[in-house]
């Protein structure tokens, strides 16, 4: 036997035996397992199972890819998030680096609406939409949880109640003042539309959950924390900046021109299948959603949007 395999076998000795099983188990089962494949370790027969179809229409099938696709890359996402959320003794180079990582993803986001905004056309569009009412992309839990570990909830308050909404305000109270509930909430008399409706049931109980885990744990927050000379690194300072932009402001403004193509094709006024006011809701401007708010200036923090 090599010196090679009597090391492995020594690595292997020690690693099963720190978790009090049996080395030789272990090594008795590779006898019999199956040589891994491509199709059993990334499974694809399963993945390219989940695309199913409500109406006859080709393009249906263009919507429904790009948002699962979407959806993998917010898994993606939150993966670095948590790998941040969750380091006890955070450094700038290994901060700095997960952030360029999530903002290639958000980066790829941005770019990839020209898959959905030129890859349809426009009347088979406009009749599969209907069949989607009441549901929205406004309904991805993944893309409001990537909010809620990327920020204090303050800065998600709708910008009418943050001066009443602090850190002692209870998370169910915050919960029905975040900026997205504009978008199905008549506020004067607190009626919520379907869309929120269906939402929250579904969702609302994990929502509060996730608020609570990533209220001390943020992106934010976790900067805040940082030594000073940390918090003065360029690189990391810079990465904190972009990928704020490029979440609130480029991606937003990605899809807003996509659904500005589709739902303005016929030169009447189209609400959003979820019935919201699409551009006043979308558009970075009016949300004033900022991640990062410290690390901007009063000039840019009041033109917020203006130039996308």
């Amino acid at each position: 036997m090599s010196e090679i395999q009597n090391d492995l076998l020594k690595r292997i000795e020690e690693k099963f035996t720190a978790i009090n099983q049996n080395p030789n188990t272990h090594l008795e089962g590779l006898v019999w397992a199956n040589p891994i494949t491509y199709w059993d370790y990334i499974l694809p027969d399963a993945l390219l199972s989940l695309q199913v179809q409500r109406t006859t229409l080709p393009d249906e099938m263009v919507f429904i890819m790009y948002h699962q696709i979407n959806e993998l890359l917010f898994k993606m996402v939150l993966w670095e998030i948590d790998q941040v959320c969750e380091s006890e003794e955070l450094e700038a180079a290994f901060f700095s680096e997960k952030l360029r990582r999530i903002s290639r993803y958000f980066d790829m986001l941005s770019s990839s609406f020209s898959i959905m905004g030129d890859g349809m056309e426009i009347a088979q569009y406009m009749k599969f939409r209907n069949t989607l009412t009441p549901a929205s992309g406004f309904q991805s839990a993944q893309y409001r949880q990537i909010e809620f570990a990327s920020t204090e909830l303050i800065n998600l308050i709708d910008n009418r109640y943050r001066k009443d909404i602090d850190r002692n305000t209870p998370y169910e109270h915050a919960y029905d003042h975040l900026y997205w509930q504009a978008a199905g909430k008549d506020h004067a008399t607190g009626k919520k539309n379907t869309l929120i409706t269906l939402f929250e049931k579904r969702y609302k109980s994990e929502f509060l959950d996730k608020m609570d885990y990533y209220n001390t744990r943020n992106l934010w927050t976790k900067f805040k924390t940082l030594p000073e000379a940390v918090k003065q690194d360029p690189q990391l300072i810079q990465a904190m900046r972009h990928y704020d932009k490029t979440v609130n402001v480029t991606w937003v403004m990605a899809h807003y021109h996509a659904a500005e193509k589709y739902l303005e094709s016929s030169g009447k006024k189209v609400e959003a299948t979820g019935g919201s006011d699409w551009k006043k809701y979308m558009h970075p401007k009016f949300q004033r959603r900022i991640f990062f708010p410290e690390l901007w200036s009063d000039s840019e923090l009041a033109n917020w949007g203006e130039d996308a």
